[in-house]
């Protein structure tokens, strides 16, 4: 796996990031099981609540192509530091993956690579929940 190429396509995605409200952009890219690499970028909303963050929507434009095996996600941001993704975005790669590669990247050239479970412990998940049936 090729972190650097996955690095520079969230960087690349992260320049579309609609965030006139925090001025705060992120950019993603989604590494699938069959080896296609999606990105995204986060898309704010007046109404907070309606904000979708990058990973996020790299994971959604996955899914809807019938992708549901998630390898890696990168994350590159605005700020020039590493930038972590959030809890939510954390349970939702927990949802299609349960060793995906987390990595961030940083405006100084310098990569952090973790796995799903360094950096959501314990996360909820289909197989240890109590019951869906």
């Amino acid at each position: 796996m090729n972190y650097e190429e996955l690095i520079k396509r969230a960087n690349e995605a992260k320049e579309n990031a609609y965030a006139p409200y925090s001025n705060f952009k992120v950019g993603a890219a989604v590494l699938t099981g069959t080896g296609k690499i999606y990105t995204g970028c986060n898309i704010e909303n007046v109404s907070f609540g309606a904000t979708n963050c990058a990973e996020r929507t790299a994971i959604f434009k996955a899914v809807s192509d019938g992708e549901k095996a998630i390898k890696a996600v990168a994350v590159m941001s605005s700020s020039g530091e590493f930038t972590y993704p959030c809890g939510i975005c954390r349970q939702v790669i927990a949802e299609f993956s349960e060793d995906a590669k987390i990595i961030l990247g940083n405006s100084r050239g310098d990569i952090k690579v973790y796995s799903l479970d360094e950096i959501l412990p314990c996360g909820f998940t289909k197989e240890n929940s109590k019951n869906f049936e």
